[in-house]
């Protein structure tokens, strides 16, 4: 049987700071650096078949591995943590003073040395300050991502305004130079092309303004029983209105549901941004269908559409932040790339899933479950 033991030290009293995985083929070692480093959750490994076993299963904020373990040595268990996580923390214990090993240990990306017999006050100082620098690292990390998505977020807004701006440009910038005719059919098509234009605008602040305020309340969650039918049936039409397209043939089978406990307002954004990709996708005379119904312990709501569909090389992002399908390469498809993120974060916040299958031309089915409990 593989060892693999918790151990969480003697009682102290400060809660635990952080996991730390210790891998050394030798029990006494083990039990000794859980005794230590009581104010820490430990997990102890007796090998790097076992280390890896625990590393995948567990979050991890720290290895502190040996250097020489029968099946494997802790420069093999430092590569295959760092292929797991570049940025994982793991300090080598050895008894060895050979520069051979410690370059080795080095150009793999080791974080710090700690030489045997151990020093215990040295153990401790040399975990405390790598989880610092972990720290450290996490937080620069999270700021670079936030301002990649700033300016993401700031590129694909300025582009999607750009379009419809310019073409009203355009058009006021001929009124005023006279080139055009009232009379002239051309200035007709031009003003209801201004017209079209302007509601693109308008549709985009209101999305832009909706999305200000859902990253806002994105954590939050105030659940009450809610008939899910209702909410349904209250979206649909208010869809079909936003896109006043009323020949698109629609089929609704609601089913005798109980309450349901839910924050209404992230499940009707959740619902609004599936079945608004729907009418978005079907054409003008598309097909979109909605069946709700419950098992024993869960509720569903299946929407299907007859639209373009999607690529099976890219159903796998279409919950990524800003990515949008874009079947005509167009780069004016309405909205930011947002909804379908945020609606899978606030389904989960409710401890339920979403779904999609789809096929290009075939139309596309989303599933959302929601626990009844």
């Amino acid at each position: 049987m593989p060892e693999l033991l918790l151990h969480t030290g003697h009682i102290c009293s400060q809660a635990p700071l952080a996991t730390i995985l210790v891998v050394d083929d030798e029990p006494m070692i083990r039990e000794m650096c859980g005794q230590v480093l009581c104010n820490y959750k430990v997990l102890q490994a007796g090998s790097c078949e076992d280390a890896l076993r625990l590393y995948e299963a567990e979050h991890v904020d720290l290895v502190l591995s040996d250097i020489l373990m029968p099946g494997g040595s802790g420069i093999d268990l430092l590569k295959q943590v760092k292929k797991l996580d570049p940025t994982a923390v793991v300090i080598i214990m050895t008894g060895f003073s050979d520069k051979e090993i410690i370059l080795n240990a080095l150009k793999e990306d080791a974080d710090d040395f700690i030489n045997k017999p151990l020093n215990l006050l040295q153990l401790k100082t040399s975990i405390e300050k790598a989880l610092e620098r972990k720290s450290i690292k996490e937080e620069l990390l999270d700021i670079k991502h936030a301002e990649e998505l700033k300016n993401v977020f700031l590129s694909l807004v300025s582009h999607k305004l750009r379009t419809p701006i310019t073409g009203i440009s355009l058009l006021l910038q001929n009124l005023k130079t006279g080139m055009y005719n009232p009379a002239d059919p051309i200035f007709q098509q031009s003003i209801d092309m201004a017209i079209e234009e302007a509601g693109y605008l308008g549709q985009l602040v209101t999305d832009l303004l909706a999305f200000s305020q859902v990253m806002v309340d994105s954590t939050g969650i105030s659940k009450c029983p809610n008939d899910l039918n209702e909410i349904v049936a209250d979206v649909l039409i208010q869809c079909r209105e936003e896109h006043s397209n009323f020949d698109v043939e629609l089929e609704a089978a609601p089913d005798a549901l109980p309450p349901v406990l839910l924050d209404a307002s992230k499940i009707r954004f959740a619902l609004h941004q599936v079945i608004d990709n729907a009418f978005k996708f079907s054409g003008k005379r598309g097909h979109i269908s909605l069946k709700l119904g419950s098992h024993a312990d869960s509720v569903f709501i299946i929407v299907s559409d007859s639209g373009i569909g999607i690529p099976e090389s890219e159903i796998s992002k279409v919950f990524e932040k800003f990515y949008q399908i874009d079947p005509d390469h167009t780069g004016q498809v309405r909205g930011f790339g947002l909804g379908l993120f945020y609606a899978r974060e606030f389904i989960r916040q409710h401890g339920g899933s979403i779904s999609i299958a789809s096929e290009a031309g075939l139309g596309t089915t989303v599933t959302i479950s929601l626990p009844l409990n």
